[in-house]
């Protein structure tokens, strides 16, 4: 059922559908582990074609203090920082959203999930089925107070 749905989304707008996977993928890239192993296997799948440019695509030494690794290290992913693949990627995918006519519904997604975050986390409280519980007992009190009547 979902790949009808975007079988038929990717009819009516192919450019909406490349441009919401290259959100996802420059999304992607913000995690470390995904940036790490998409590195890896790019370079990899490289190296069998090319072993010089594979070479180019490794990311460039850090230094060792004292038989340590800096705690700091930046995600390299193809050699570049990992800044530079998120922009690019969020860059052309903005591009293809306003190409595709489809930047105020991303406007719009991007507004409502705002929104619901924003309205769990408020609603959210620290021990709510104890105070689901005591709400109930009040209920029932004030209630057999009324039947009494």
């Amino acid at each position: 059922m979902v790949v009808v749905i975007l079988g038929l989304g990717f009819l009516r707008r192919p450019v909406a559908i490349l441009a919401a996977m290259l959100t996802a993928l420059s999304i992607a890239f913000l995690n470390d582990s995904f940036a790490g192993t998409f590195s890896e296997k790019v370079t990899r799948t490289v190296r069998q074609f090319s072993p010089h440019l594979a070479a180019k695509m490794r990311p460039p030494l850090t230094p060792v203090i004292r038989g340590r690794p800096s705690a700091k290290r930046t995600i390299h992913i193809c050699g570049r920082p990992r800044w530079v693949f998120v922009f690019i990627f969020s860059a052309v995918s903005f591009i293809l959203w306003y190409v595709s006519c489809g930047l105020l519904t991303v406007l719009w997604a991007l507004a409502i999930a705002l929104l619901a975050t924003i309205l769990h986390a408020s609603f959210r409280t620290p021990n709510l089925k104890a105070r689901l519980n005591t709400f109930r007992e009040e209920f029932r009190a004030v209630w057999r107070n009324y039947s009494e009547l």
